[in-house]
This record gives structure tokens, sequence and C-alpha cells, in this order.
């Protein structure tokens, strides 16, 4: 199954999403095809009987454009709409202070001697206009024709029945006939439409900020290394295994490993996390994280498509095309709105010509009707709240894969923990270290580290992994030798070391005076590793499965948004006990089998519990499976192979309780762009057909069309207030 995700062209309302959304699921070899308003494309899902030219036509038999492959979130903005909208502004002035120049005595132009001469004036200074909106009037009359009327239809049926009527009467006009001419209406409806389009574009482009943070990140140049030459070359032209240079203060361009060299490195973009990390030898670089102060060499590993800036925006751009329930109110209403407005207009007109009204006041509230109704505000309700949502979640190092996720946050009340990888690290770490002599505990690890550097022992590669995290400087030992059953031994720095259990005191016919430490760290669940030096005992280090620095932190902050906290673990019960003491855990269930797990959870979903299961990804597949929501704490370099709903991608337990209050933001904030936009219809239909006028509350078209562009501005400001401040999270 193949997928492709298509900038889109011609789509100006939720019914034109729709539309498109509908026609292309309905095609023979796509599997699946959703269709985003705010960014303008569509993600589809297809086999591989089609071809992306096939998709392109049936995009185009939908009524649409296809503009080729989304490859970024910038759009390029013609650098003649605003010039065009300064000089038809002007001459929509114009044209209002004509009209409206005989109504209040206004100075005038001195050939406009009469109406004859101004209803001649007003028809050649609109028809610009409805050149200018000859884009509306095609796709109007195209989706007409396809029975897909949406806001287009609305206005272009009003539009040209204004222009038609005030020509038919202008006609009359030079015979001497009075009548009234709306030539201006047609004008300044095309002018706001036109105008509302533009602020509306310029104030969307804000809610794409996040993601286009992520898409710009990466620099456009890297330094190639070749035969101990540098070379400045194109992103385009890297290849993998290629060795790159990066520099203090330039930016990597591709992900990597570090060969050569160490330096700190600020990945705030991608990890939220401010303090910049240590790199060294053998670690992971992300491309467009910043070089703080050293020089390295690294290998490009992962490029273009396959980085993880590249997999990021996959992601996001997937996730705000994904439907939540919530959206499904505006698509169902949207989908008989355009058409009930359509019947509503004409059973308007109609009913004013029965009561005997003149046919210009008829035709009035008819194209009042039509204007006022356009549904930009529903369609827009949605879809861009869940846009500014999931680019700022993407900024914070959270990934949500689905928006319909957003959606199931907001509704959690238990949140399941797995232990091991999960609460804490998942292998062994140094928790703590008994000093017997006069090193220095930094001395004792940098011994320990060296002999253990040559070491397979699982014990081993918890010095390892410190080494190389701190990145130590260690020694070469000689005379390395393994002890079976003991430790090790090997000389380092003429002095003879022994590494191992306490059965060395027995090797070493020596008494352990230090007994008491030993029972200490063996009730905690600790392995245990004495260092001799010349056979006299210098150290005891304890080493196990440690919290993350985070897990404290996050469990209380959740604990404060009032979610039950369940730990769910396969290790036996001392050690799940020994880790949830110090942390807010409500309820522990250890020595649970994968099968007991899923169980477990099904169990909390029966009893109505609404579950969030945090785990590996992995490990936990059938738990995370059946949970509401499932979050998976993994790397971002595994990004694209994680199944999980949500990802941490910098493993911070932390910002689940962002997660939350964005989720929480979210909702609030769809609900209340829904109920504006259905307010705002509710309000204004009634209005628009004049009934209302009893008590001199009316509009003309002019202010129809002012009204329905007012509405979509304060659903796309009310949207941006999702962009909560950092103190606020």
């Amino acid at each position: 199954m193949n997928k492709i995700i298509l900038k889109i062209g011609g789509m100006s309302c939720s019914a034109c999403k729709n539309r498109l959304e509908k026609y292309l699921n309905k095609q023979n070899g796509i599997k699946n095809a959703s269709v985003n308003l705010v960014l303008n494309q569509a993600i589809i899902e297809y086999d591989q009987t089609l071809t992306k030219k096939d998709l392109e036509k049936f995009v185009a038999e939908a009524g649409y454009q296809s503009l080729g492959v989304y490859k970024s979130i910038k759009e390029e903005e013609s650098k003649y709409t605003k010039l065009l909208l300064i000089i038809y502004g002007f001459l929509a002035l114009l044209i209002m202070y004509i009209s409206m120049s005989p109504m209040f005595k206004l100075p005038i132009f001195s050939f406009l001697t009469n109406s004859k001469s101004i209803g001649l004036t007003l028809l050649i200074l609109t028809i610009p206009f409805l050149i200018y909106g000859l884009s509306i009037f095609k796709n109007g009359f195209k989706t007409l024709f396809h029975l897909s009327p949406n806001m287009d239809t609305l206005v272009t049926i009003g539009v040209l029945s204004s222009f038609i009527y005030s020509l038919y009467n202008l006609t009359l006009l030079f015979k001497d006939i009075p009548v009234h001419l709306y030539f201006e209406s047609s004008a300044i409806v095309i002018y706001f439409i036109k105008f509302g389009r533009y602020i509306s574009k310029k104030s969307q482009a804000q809610a794409k900020k996040a993601l286009e943070k992520l898409v710009t990140i990466t620099p456009d140049y890297a330094i190639l290394k070749i035969n101990d030459t540098e070379k400045q070359v194109t992103i385009d032209e890297v290849k993998k295994g290629d060795i790159l240079i990066c520099k203090p203060g330039d930016k990597i361009a591709v992900d990597g490993k570090i060969i050569k060299g160490e330096t700190y490195i600020d990945e705030a973009f991608l990890t939220g996390e401010a303090k910049p990390s240590k790199k060294g030898i053998d670690d992971l670089v992300m491309a467009g994280s910043i070089n703080i102060n050293g020089y390295i060499e690294y290998e490009a590993l992962h490029i273009g498509q396959e980085s993880t800036i590249s997999e990021i925006v996959r992601l996001v751009l997937e996730a705000t095309t994904t439907k939540a329930r919530i959206a499904t109110i505006a698509d169902k209403v949207s989908s008989y709105f355009v058409p009930g407005v359509i019947i509503l207009s004409i059973l308007t007109l109609i009913g004013y010509l029965i009561l005997g009204h003149p046919l210009n006041v008829a035709l009035t509230h008819f194209v009042n009707v039509l204007v006022v109704s356009c549904p930009c505000a529903l369609g827009l309700a949605t879809p861009l709240a869940l846009v500014v949502s999931l680019g700022l979640c993407a900024n914070n190092g959270l990934l949500i894969k689905s928006s319909e996720v957003l959606e199931n946050v907001n509704n959690i009340d238990t949140i399941v923990f797995d232990k091991t990888g999960t609460l804490t690290y998942g292998n062994l770490h140094i928790s703590k270290i008994y000093n017997y002599s006069q090193l220095s505990n930094e001395e004792i690890l940098n011994i320990i580290c060296s002999v253990e550097q040559n070491s397979n022992h699982p014990i081993a590669k918890a010095f390892q992994n410190y080494a190389k995290s701190h990145h130590l400087k260690l020694s070469s030992p000689s005379n390395f030798t393994s002890l079976n059953g003991l430790g090790l031994q090997a000389t380092l720095n003429n002095e003879e070391i022994l590494l191992g259990n306490s059965k060395l005191f027995t090797k070493l016919k020596l008494e352990n005076p230090h007994l008491s430490d030993e029972e200490t760290l063996t009730k905690a669940e600790n392995s245990l590793v004495y260092l001799f030096i010349n056979n006299k005992l210098i150290s005891l280090i304890g080493l196990k499965d440690i919290i993350r620095p985070t897990t404290k932190k996050a469990l209380n902050n959740l604990k404060a948004l009032n979610k039950q906290i369940i730990m769910l673990t396969g290790d036996n019960e001392q050690t799940a006990n020994s880790i949830a003491k110090d942390l807010p855990i409500t309820k522990v269930y250890a020595d649970v089998l994968p099968k007991a797990k899923s169980d477990i959870i099904r169990s909390l979903l029966d009893n109505e519990k609404k579950v969030m299961m945090v785990g590996d990804g992995i490990n936990d597949a059938p738990s995370l499976a059946l949970s509401s929501v499932a979050v998976s704490i993994e790397s971002a370099t595994d990004i694209a192979m994680d199944t999980a709903d949500v990802i941490i991608i910098n493993n911070n337990l932390d910002l689940l309780s962002t997660l939350f209050k964005i989720s929480k933001k979210t909702i609030t904030i769809i609900k209340e762009n829904l109920f504006w936009a259905f307010f705002y219809n509710i309000l204004m239909i009634p209005i628009a057909m004049g009934l209302f006028e009893f008590i001199n509350i009316s509009i003309n078209p002019m202010l129809a069309s002012l009204s329905m562009m007012l509405s979509s501005i304060t659903v796309i400001l009310n949207s941006l207030r999702i962009k909560i401040r950092k103190e606020e999270k």
C-alpha cells in the first residue's frame, strides 16, 4: 500500500473538503483519503494499480487542482496579491462613495450629473470586480454542476443575480423608469470575500509556524570532508556514509554519528530541553541541532526523507488530516448546510414576491441570505485548532499520530505505567558508591570503567555506558583476566586491580568489615561490585535499574491533574514496591506476564475507566493496543517504527502533563469555535431574511459579506489562543 500527500488548490470551505474526500474514497484502488482544509492537502493511501497521475486526475474530476506532492508547509504568496487588494480597495471606496452620494448629498464629480451617468459609471467600475472574482465564479459553477455546492457557489449566485438584476434595471433607467441599482453590492461582496481570504490566509499562517519551524530547521549546506580537505555542498549532494564537518555555532546538516571530537549540542527544537547535551564519539546527532562549542566530524546516516525531522513533519501532517470525533459535527452539518441555504434563499425570494414586495427588495434578501451564510467559520473551527495544537505538541517533544488522540487524551482518568524502561531506565545504573579510601569517587569510577571496558558482562555494560555518557578518558589495562564466578583482574598504572563480588574476600583471605553496607544494597535489589587495589578494599558499588530523573516530578504533576496512577510490571513484588514507595502510585501490579497485563487493561476498561498506557511500544504491545491512548517512550531515531498513539521523543515523562493541558485547551477552543460558528449562522440568517425589520434590524449585501469575513477571523484568532505560554504548561 502506497501513501502520498498532495497539495490541493481550489478549496474554500468545509463543503469543498467533504466533497473531495468523499469523491476520492469512492475510487477503486484508494484505501483511504483524508483532506485538510487549513493545510490544503490530501493524504491518500492507494494500491499498486494506481499512479500519482491517476490520483491527480481524480482530484481534477472532483473539481479541484492537484498542485503536486506536498513537500513543504510554506506557501508562496503572489507578490501582486497585496497590490491588487490595495487597488481594488481604492475602487471599492470609490464605488461606495458614488453610490451613496445622492442619498447623503455628498460632493460629486462634475460629469456625474444624473442617475444615468452614475449608473453607467458604477457599471464600468464594477466590471473589474467581476474579473477579480473570476476564480470564485469558476469554482462556484464547477461545484454546482457537480451537485456539491460550496461557499463559492453561494457567492456566485448572489453576486451575479445582483449584477444581472442591476444591469436590467440600468436599461430601464435609460428609458426614464425610476429603479434601484445594486452594482455596489456585487463589487463590495467580491472585495470583502477576497480581502477576507487574504486575512484568513495570513492568520492561518500563524497556525502553521510550529510546522514551518520543523521544515526549515535544517541548514541548506553542509561541509563535506574529502581527503583532509573541506568542501561546501548542498544538502541534496550529501550521501549516506559521507564524512561531514560541523564547527562551533553551525547546525548539524543531516542525522549522523560522531566519529571525531566532542561538543555540546542544542537539541531544544526537537526535545524541548533547553539544556545542551554533551556529545562525543559514537553519539548520534540530529539534523537541525546546533553545535555549541566544539569541532566534530560525523558520518551521515539518515538523509532526505529518512531524517528524523522529515519523519516528524510527515507524522504531524498526517495527524492534522485525521478526524477527531468532534470534527464530524461540523462535517455533517456543512454537507447539508450549503444546499439548505440555497433552498432557503430561493424560498426567501419567492416569499417576498408572493407577499407583494418589489423585485429589488426580494432580490436584496435573496443575496443577503446567500452571502451571510458562507460556512467559512464552520469549516475552520476544528482543523485550524488541531493544526495549532499538533504543531505545539511537536515543538515540545510530543508527536501525536492522530488528531483523535488529542480528544481521547482529554477524557483519560487512569494512567498505567510499565516500570522497566519507562519509569526506570531499563538497565543497570550506578545507584550507590561506598568509598573506603582517599581516592575521589571520580577516580574510583575511572579505574573501574577502564578495567570493565573490555568485558561483555551485563554489569560491565553499566560502567561502559557511564563512561560514554560522562565522556571519561580511560586508561588501557594490561594482564586482563576473567575470574570465573568472581569477577575481573587486571593491571592498571602498575597496580593490581580486582573487581567482583563478595567471594573475592575469600580468595584474598580477608574479612569483610562492611557487611552492613552490603546488606543495605542487597535489600534494595542492587548488584554488588567490590574494588580492590593491591589486595586492599577501596570501594563497594551498588548497581540497579534506577528511576528516571523526570519520573517523580512527572507523576506528581499527573496526580495534581487528578489522574489515577498504576504501575504494571513483570518484576517481582519486592522490586516493584521499592520503586513505587517514593512515587505517587495508587496501585502496583507485579509479577505480571504480557497476557495478564492486557487482562488488567481490559478489566479497567470494562469498569468504564479511560486508560492511558505508557510503555516501550514493543514488550507492552498487547496492553498498548487495548488502551484508550497508547504512549511510547522511544528515542527520536526510532520514531518511524513506533506504533503508539503518542511518542515522547526525549523520554521526558513530565511532558505528559503538558499533553493533558494542550488537549484540554484544544477541546475547549474547538467547542468555542463551533459555538460561535453555529451561533453566527443562527443569528445572521434570520436577519438576512428580513425577519427583524419590524424592529429596525436589517443588513444589506455589503454588511452581510463583512460579517461573514469577521466570523472567520474570530474563529482563527480564537484558535491561535492555544499557543499557551511555557509557564502555563
